[in-house]
């Protein structure tokens, strides 16, 4: 693990993505309060919905469609805090 451990949320004004985007950076910062360092929602346009973790794409909305909180939750926890639990989010 590195000691930055950065989120980024890349979301489409055109499409008016902002508050899904928001609402998963709360989901994400409420979940890893102690494990990441910085998450930054990024604009974009064409439609863009792309989840980062230190600079890894681990969610494409054009690839995978529009991701559940639970989902990203669990690839951001593998690679910012292998092993720790998500409680219900799991079952």
């Amino acid at each position: 693990m590195t000691d930055t451990q950065r989120v980024e949320i890349e979301y489409c004004t055109q499409c008016r993505w902002l508050l899904r985007a928001a609402w998963l950076a709360q989901e994400l910062l409420t979940t890893f309060e102690a494990e990441l360092t910085e998450l930054s929602l990024k604009p974009g346009r064409g439609g863009v919905f792309v989840v980062r973790v230190n600079d890894e794409v681990v969610w494409d909305r054009r690839e995978q469609g529009f991701p559940e909180p639970t989902a990203v939750k669990r690839l951001v926890r593998d690679r910012v805090a292998p092993g720790k639990s998500l409680g219900h989010s799991e079952k």
